[in-house]
């Protein structure tokens, strides 16, 4: 005798059968994306087994990378000594400002201030190198980074051609052209379309890794380095920590804010390690990008001080 279900019967049956069917298809795609994922990007970091091809930075750049917003300036700043200072919380209470300051170059990152951490930091600035990301930070704040009447450092800006290029003259390029027009002491340029696909093949002869593909951006740390390595015969990194730090990592140990300057922004490994995991959208590889420059430390005369590596 067969079992009758009543109307409000078959309602509940109908929504257990449903959602059992929900639950195994969200599984299969999941399972799916993962192994799919998993094959392509993790790990991300260098690419096991990659046969690197030695690129020599010292002459990668040509002499038509960089093209001035205003005028026909030149970027010819060469130096023999130089510190890149990081924006990374390890460089509080390193007291290393006045090292900092003694060296021929200084090197600094988007909107990283030297007002009120000169004790750990310096003051002084040769080049700043820019993210298109950080234009309206800096030119908020125009005392501090832009109008300084004791320098005149060069300003890289990068970024997509699209945004900041000459040719496309859009609105990031003409409040930068504006700039340079009105701080004479500065020296502004943008990276030409040609070096930033240049950029994008050097990341992939370098890691095995295609920038696009991977849903990769560059940092500003990336293209930072690789200018300093440019113009500098030896470079001080203060603040960047080794490509396994974040590895060492224990549960209750104490967290690091990614940036000095932001006491309460987010803690650095946290930053690094989403980013390196990050497979969908755009991630900056910070992680797989510092195991280049381990490698490129010993080709160019390069350390790294706060911590000490290397």
């Amino acid at each position: 005798m067969g079992l009758k279900l009543t109307g409000k019967g078959q309602q509940s049956h109908r929504l257990v059968i449903f959602a059992a069917i929900f639950v195994l298809m969200t599984l299969l795609i999941l399972y799916g994306s993962n192994n799919v994922n998993d094959t392509i990007y993790a790990p991300f970091h260098v690419a096991t087994h990659y046969a690197f091809k030695a690129t020599d930075l010292k002459k990668w750049s040509g002499k038509d990378g960089y093209v001035p917003f205003h005028g026909n300036k030149s970027m010819n700043l060469r130096c023999h000594n130089c510190a890149l200072v990081t924006s990374s919380s390890h460089v509080l209470g390193s007291r290393a400002g006045e090292e900092i300051d003694r060296t021929e170059c200084v090197i600094r990152m988007n909107d990283a201030p030297t007002l009120g951490y000169e004790t750990d930091v310096g003051n002084q600035t040769s080049l700043r190198v820019v993210a298109h990301s950080s234009v309206f930070r800096v030119v908020r704040r125009p005392k501090e980074l832009l109008q300084r009447p004791d320098s005149s450092p060069v300003i890289i800006f990068w970024g997509p051609p699209s945004k900041i290029g000459k040719e496309a003259k859009g609105t990031l390029y003409r409040l930068l052209q504006r700039v340079s027009m009105t701080y004479s002491n500065l020296s502004c340029f943008s990276i030409t379309a040609n070096k930033m696909r240049r950029f994008d093949s050097l990341f992939h002869r370098e890691t095995g890794r295609d920038r696009q593909k991977s849903h990769s951006w560059l940092s500003t740390g990336w293209f930072t380095m690789v200018i300093a390595i440019e113009i500098c015969d030896n470079i001080k990194v203060y603040g960047m920590v080794p490509p396994n730090h974040c590895g060492k990592s224990k549960p209750g140990s104490k967290k690091i804010p990614y940036h000095y300057y932001k006491p309460r922004g987010p803690d650095e490994c946290v930053t690094y390690l989403q980013n390196e995991g990050g497979r969908r959208g755009g991630h900056h590889r910070f992680i797989t990008e510092k195991q280049v420059f381990a490698r490129w430390a010993k080709q160019y005369n390069i350390t790294f001080a706060h911590p000490t590596w290397l």
